[in-house]
């Protein structure tokens, strides 16, 4: 045959291009890539700070500006935790490999410390926390008696149309196959009719029409949709083999049956039917009226047997969850009931249209379901929660949920879902079981603490070093540390870290949803920054008047030497004075920065009340020991090291000791000030 196609919108123009335009949109920022962001500009600023400082002290003392110059490059770098990529890189990859053992897909590394981040979660209904296992339990006539004429017209409408056919056209197609034994009428609906014209769902109308036309010429109009839609284009309806006006008994009736069929759980849709439609032109919307209301179908989706624990353990980890469906609100009430979700409040979607960002925002915060939502609707109730403050995750399944899941911080989809929505998800479940979110928050806390223990323990020892470099380039009469001695300290100390992504969480710090703060960086680096300052000037003190004078220059001061000695041999005298200097600085340094990391991976007492890792000490201890050895090596009087006598470590240890206990009385002081350590 020959037809005349009619092109009414093209492109971004069209509802699918329209959300397909929506998917393809540059990613928001996340919580994520906002929070190393802020903290990579807080150890900028400070560098900015610090680096000029050193440089001009050293260049007006010493005398030397290149050698200023470089030395205040190897501050510069002594200042970068330089191996934060990796680090958080490897954090993010042991999340991903644990969530994999549990059946899960990350697409997106950076989602599994978003997982640990999000206090909300917005969930669409059918398919996330159903089962997505449809089933057409009735199909009744507006008397509300089981009649197979509701489901032949049912039939017509869902196998003629061509658009996506989702899980409830598929029930009735196998609902009717089921029956065809019992009721002839049904058998080879498809042969006895052929398809004329359609026009397409939209989440604005809300349903469905086909025109089709029997073998003897009658032609039909058959609608599917929601109720509510539906009674607005119907004028009759069909009661006792009759067609009867629609009045507000009958309507009132209508509504009762299915106020009923949803507080069951049932999901409800209407038939409606008009017999040769005289369309003006190309069947359309406004064809869409005066028709005959012949019935519902009652559709069971029942709820996951994990949703009520999954939602009772986000609850316990300090996830409030809120419901964004399309279905109407005496369903997604029912659904909520059934999974033990408390319905304070809520909103739908005709609601939203008439209120501001703003006041949505406020509403939003105490609102738990949203119903008959479209899909821009769920994508900005996702924005207006996360222009709060919120990290928000969505988890959805359809088409519809796409452009949510785009908006979010995270998107979580699962096994069932439509292809556009896995695209649009950062994560996917492979298996219905949704305690994995559960364990997927657990695991995103655990990548986020271990990351900020890096990045916090790491600035501060290295200002607190640079902190004491720039007090010594101003009072030494030589420079404390040379610069290849500062990178080769930063060296092994970010070796000894490199085990940090396998390092122990304590359980009380995954109970609460855990979120970036940069401030927090910059606090406790000058609160626990210039404590290692203290020990590092002792240390200065020591060296300078006490042990390099008594092992090297015989009683002889350093400022001194030049009236004792003079020649090669006052050369001699000062490399060997600055080689143990700076040797005591070196393993102190090292000893300090090293062991510190165990008092402060944790705000309890450490090695009693928590402890690090097995690989986390063995590392750190193996650093040390490196470090130690090194001014005893030929590489190490290479590097200008002169050997450390026995009597330093009778020194070192109580020094170490006493730094550790200020190190953390004072970082039980920062918690009760800020209510955190990590």
């Amino acid at each position: 045959g020959s037809a005349r196609a009619v092109v009414v919108a093209v492109g971004d123009h069209t509802l699918f291009g329209s959300m397909a335009s929506a998917v393809s949109e540059e990613a928001v920022e996340t919580n994520f890539t906002k929070g190393i962001n802020a903290v990579s500009w807080v150890l900028i600023r400070f560098m900015l700070v610090m680096v000029p400082l050193v440089f001009m002290i050293n260049g007006l003392t010493k005398g030397d500006w290149l050698q200023a110059f470089l030395f205040a490059i190897s501050i510069a770098v002594g200042l970068t935790p330089e191996m934060l990529p990796m680090i958080v890189t490897t954090c993010l990859a042991k999340g991903a490999v644990s969530m994999s053992k549990k059946k899960t897909i990350v697409k997106n590394l950076n989602s599994i410390q978003n997982f640990g981040a999000f206090d909300i979660l917005c969930t669409d209904k059918t398919g996330t926390l159903t089962q997505d296992r449809v089933v057409l339990e009735y199909h009744l006539n507006v008397n509300g008696e089981e009649d197979n004429r509701v489901l032949r017209h049912a039939y017509l409408n869902s196998y003629f149309q061509t658009g996506y056919k989702n899980l409830m056209d598929m029930a009735i197609i196998q609902k009717t196959e089921e029956a065809e034994a019992a009721d002839p009428s049904l058998v080879d609906l498809s042969e006895h009719y052929v398809k004329v014209d359609e026009i397409p769902f939209d989440f604005t109308r809300r349903r469905l029409t086909t025109v089709v036309q029997d073998k003897s010429g009658k032609t039909q109009m058959v609608t599917k949709g929601a109720v509510e839609e539906m009674l607005g284009i119907c004028a009759f309806a069909e009661r006792d083999g009759a067609v009867c006006p629609l009045t507000r008994e009958v309507r009132a009736q209508i509504f009762q049956t299915v106020e009923d069929l949803n507080e069951k759980g049932f999901r409800v849709l209407a038939i409606a039917q008009k017999n040769n439609p005289s369309p003006v032109g190309a069947f359309g919307v406004k064809d869409e009226c005066d028709m005959v209301l012949i019935g519902y179908l009652a559709f069971l989706d029942p709820p996951k047997e994990s949703t009520a624990a999954a939602i009772q353990a986000l609850k316990d980890h300090g996830v409030t969850t809120k419901i964004l469906t399309g279905d109407n609100d005496k369903v997604a009430r029912t659904i909520c009931k059934q999974v033990g979700l408390q319905v304070r409040n809520m909103l739908l979607g005709p609601d939203l249209e008439n209120m501001s960002d703003a006041a949505l925002a406020e509403a939003a915060e105490e609102t738990d379901v949203f119903a008959k939502l479209t899909p821009d609707q769920k994508a900005r109730v996702v924005s207006v929660l996360r222009e709060k403050g919120h990290t928000v995750g969505f988890m959805g399944d359809g088409i519809n949920d796409a452009a949510a899941m785009k908006a979010a911080d995270i998107g979580i989809s699962v096994d069932t879902a439509v292809d556009v929505a896995k695209e649009s998800a950062d994560i996917i479940l492979l298996e219905k079981d949704l305690m994995v979110l559960e364990q997927g928050i657990v695991e995103g806390r655990k990548t986020y603490a271990n990351m900020i223990k890096y990045i916090k323990m790491t600035a501060s020892s290295n200002f607190g070093n640079m902190f004491s470099v720039l007090a010594a380039s101003a009072l030494l009469p030589f420079l404390p540390m040379m610069s290849v001695h500062l990178i080769l300290l930063n060296l092994i100390y970010d070796l000894s870290c490199t085990t940090i992504p396998w390092d122990n969480v304590d359980e009380e710090y995954v109970a609460s949803p855990r979120k970036w703060d940069a401030g927090s960086v910059g606090s406790f680096m000058i609160w626990l920054g210039p404590t290692s300052s203290i020990f590092d000037f002792v240390t200065y003190i020591f060296m300078y008047f006490v042990f390099c004078p008594f092992f090297v220059s015989h009683g002889v001061l350093f400022h001194d030497l030049t009236a004792h000695y003079s020649g090669a041999e006052l050369l001699q005298m000062q490399a060997a004075y600055i080689g143990m200097f700076q040797a005591g600085w070196f393993v102190e340094s090292m000893w300090s920065q090293t062991l510190v990391i165990h008092m402060i991976r944790t705000p309890k007492l450490p090695f009693l009340q928590s402890h690090a890792s097995a690989p986390v000490t063995l590392l750190t201890l193996t650093g040390i020991t490196v470090l130690t050895i090194i001014p005893f090596t030929p590489f190490g009087a290479m590097l200008g090291f002169v050997a450390l006598p026995a009597a330093y470590f009778l020194y070192l240890i109580p020094c170490i000791l006493l730094y550790m206990a200020l190190a953390t009385s004072l970082k039980k002081a920062y918690v009760r000030c800020y209510g955190k350590l990590l």
